[in-house]
């Protein structure tokens, strides 16, 4: 008589302490770089599987069936994941059983050179050997790994590029670029002349004040001025909530130079890809004055 899915659950319960018995018996086959957790799901499946096909009438023990069947599945899900093929397999336990053996006869970790002299081969054919033991192991990108220091580290840590930028980062790099490039063209006129002439062309605060006919103090503080601007404007774009209604004229100008700065381009440009920060003209803005010296 079929039990009713409570009794089921209730049998599976029961015999949950069985899978881990049975992987501990197994796992010692399988090489270090295997994952327990992986081997312990694979083996409640199979209790599960064994649950659902028991059959009282052939007085076999449960514990006994159950054992055969969790074994059976953990083989199962160790051939379906690993793709290295038998050979190599058995070269892993070899090392792994040598290097073992001679750890417990030297009371330390043997060298390469003992490993070989053990397994009777040259040190060129150990080299070989491991090299094709290595090229078989398989790891999850969040395996953990170690280093010198405390942090706690998988393999995506360690195998990424740090010099590599993010997709996310590239178009949000290239959107704020964009932003920055139209926020100079929207700069009042001597404030544009000063950033382009200062931070682009290279002048000096003495150049830019022979060509405006202005003071260098003054020339200072156009660029603070359109340093200024250029931050508010740009930070605007950024803002979740609109600012309130500009009040003065200082305001208002000042709103709709970020208005502007907003609807420049359009947002799919913001997202293509320009190799300047700034379309620097070909001819320079401010002619260079070359100062004789005596």
């Amino acid at each position: 008589m079929p039990l009713s899915h409570d009794e089921l659950n209730a049998r599976i319960e029961a015999n949950l302490s069985l899978v881990k018995h049975v992987v501990f018996q197994v796992a010692v086959h399988f090489p270090r770089h295997v994952d327990r957790e992986e081997l312990a799901r694979a083996g409640a499946l199979g209790l599960v599987e064994a649950a659902r096909r028991y059959d009282e009438d052939r007085g076999v023990p449960f514990e006994r069936f159950a054992a055969q069947r969790i074994r059976g599945a953990i083989l199962d899900s160790v051939r379906a994941a690993d793709w290295a093929p038998r050979s190599v397999r058995l070269l892993a336990r070899r090392l792994e059983s040598t290097e073992q053996q001679l750890a417990s006869e030297l009371g330390r970790v043997p060298n390469l050179t003992e490993m070989a002299e053990a397994l009777g081969v040259s040190m060129d054919e150990l080299a070989r050997l491991r090299d094709r033991l290595f090229r078989s192991v398989v790891l999850a990108l969040d395996h953990e790994t170690s280093d010198d220091s405390d942090e706690d580290l998988t393999l995506v840590d360690v195998l990424r590029d740090a010099s590599a930028i993010e997709p996310s980062e590239e178009l949000e790099s290239r959107e704020l670029h964009t932003y920055l490039r139209d926020a100079v063209q929207l700069l009042p006129e001597r404030q544009r002349f000063v950033i382009v002439g200062y931070f682009l062309e290279g002048k000096t605060s003495q150049d830019l004040a022979r060509f405006l006919g202005v003071t260098e103090s003054r020339i200072s503080q156009l660029r603070s001025e359109a340093l200024r601007n250029l931050r508010l404007g740009i930070e605007a774009q950024y803002e979740a909530t609109p600012a309130d209604d500009p009040v003065g004229r200082v305001a208002r100008r000042q709103a709709a130079y970020v208005e502007g700065i907003g609807v420049a381009s359009e947002w799919k440009s913001r997202l293509d890809r320009w190799d300047d920060e700034y379309d620097v003209p070909e001819e320079p803005l401010l002619p260079v004055t070359r100062v004789k010296v005596s």
